[in-house]
């Protein structure tokens, strides 16, 4: 998940290179999105962990 959210990131400063600004700002949103999705998913994943091992 980390890793599209980087690729997506990279398109983003790629399209804005180049002058797409449209295009920029959706694959920064989505970058975000995908981020915070990873964020939460690696958390609840670190508090399960410590859960399941007492």
């Amino acid at each position: 998940m980390l890793h599209y959210a980087v690729v997506f990131f990279v398109i983003a400063l790629i399209a804005a290179l180049f002058g797409f600004g449209g295009i920029a700002a959706g694959a920064v949103e989505i970058a975000k999105i995908l981020f915070i999705v990873f964020a939460v998913l690696a958390v609840a994943s670190f508090l399960f962990g410590l859960i399941k091992k007492r």
